[in-house]
């Protein structure tokens, strides 16, 4: 019984312990790539970049910091439900929670070259994942076809150069001291982002919850951290428009990048179950194209109806 009573309490303080780690991991995420998005703007501007380009690269990069190092830890310890559950996970919130909170405290305008290019893109991207993973793994030529398409992505609206008016990148000017900033920030999501992954999977352990689980949801919640943040400054500002293409950018580098570079290090399987999660993952992607083209905008209607499908999405990985 006193055996008994020893294990149930340390059992408990490993839970209590996991706990605290992993919401100081995303604290540690959250501070870091704000150092980032802040530096890396400023870095950007110094070079002469337009808004367009940096909100759609520097900016959406590194919001996609905190996902990169969690799914390529994962990729490195061979946890490919957690690689690939962030990703998944982070889509919900970005695209779902965030997106449509911000919609339902204003419509969200879309500019049009935003719809024709990024969202059909994003779309593309969802349905190329579920050819790659057809036979359930993601392996290295296709993870390199993946970040192969990013680059060219890249390469293409650097060279367009367009302006979007509503687009908000971190404003300030350029100091030598954003350098070292820059490199503290990407250092402390690396390392948070190894922390949360072990205790996220430890806790996965103790409650025999699948890793899948855990990765669209707490490690997915505090990855989007950043993604978050922004919204939120954009809420305050009045400026409520600037959040769906940071979103999206940021959705982008995710499923291209992040996953991309994370089967080139190890090849990612994932399960039968998770495979329809990927197809609800396009059906919802879908939806929102068809949302951005209606009236050329979000609507706070169409907003709460992205909350209900990211709940829906929440509810079905749960169960099944």
């Amino acid at each position: 019984m006193l055996y008994l009573c020893n294990f149930i309490l340390t059992l408990g303080e490993t839970i209590l312990i996991n706990i605290l780690i992993i919401s100081l991991c995303i604290l540690g995420l959250w501070g870091g790539a704000t150092w980032v998005v802040e530096t890396a703007s400023r870095m950007a501007k110094k070079l002469g970049l337009s808004d367009l380009v940096i909100g759609l690269t520097i900016v959406a990069i590194a919001t996609s910091a905190p996902e990169f190092a969690v799914t390529v830890s994962a990729a490195f310890r061979d946890q490919s439900a957690i690689s690939v559950g962030n990703i998944v996970g982070s889509n919900i919130f970005n695209l779902g929670f965030i997106l449509g909170f911000v919609a339902i405290v204003s419509p969200i305008a879309i500019p049009k070259i935003l719809f024709k290019r990024d969202g059909f893109l994003l779309f593309g991207t969802g349905i190329l994942l579920l050819i790659f993973f057809y036979d359930l793994t993601l392996t290295f030529i296709e993870g390199t076809i993946l970040a192969s398409i990013l680059v060219g992505y890249v390469i293409y609206i650097i060279k367009q150069g367009e302006e979007i008016d509503e687009e908000e990148i971190p404003e300030g000017d350029f100091k030598w001291l954003d350098i070292p900033r820059f490199i503290i920030g990407v250092a402390t999501i690396i390392i948070s982002a190894n922390y949360l992954v072990d205790s996220a999977s430890e806790i996965a352990r103790i409650f025999g919850i699948s890793e899948w689980i855990i990765g669209i949801t707490i490690v997915a919640a505090g990855t989007s951290m950043p993604e978050l943040a922004t919204s939120i400054v954009a809420v305050t500002k009045k400026k409520h428009a600037i959040s769906a293409g940071n979103l999206i950018g940021s959705d982008l580098f995710n499923m291209l990048g992040v996953l991309g570079v994370a089967s080139v290090i190890k090849p990612l399987s994932i399960g039968d179950s998770e495979f329809i999660s990927l197809v609800i993952l396009a059906i919802t992607l879908l939806v929102l194209l068809i949302m951005m083209r209606t009236g050329w905008k979000i609507s706070r209607t169409e907003g709460i109806f992205l909350i209900i499908i990211a709940l829906f999405r929440w509810g079905f990985d749960f169960l099944f």
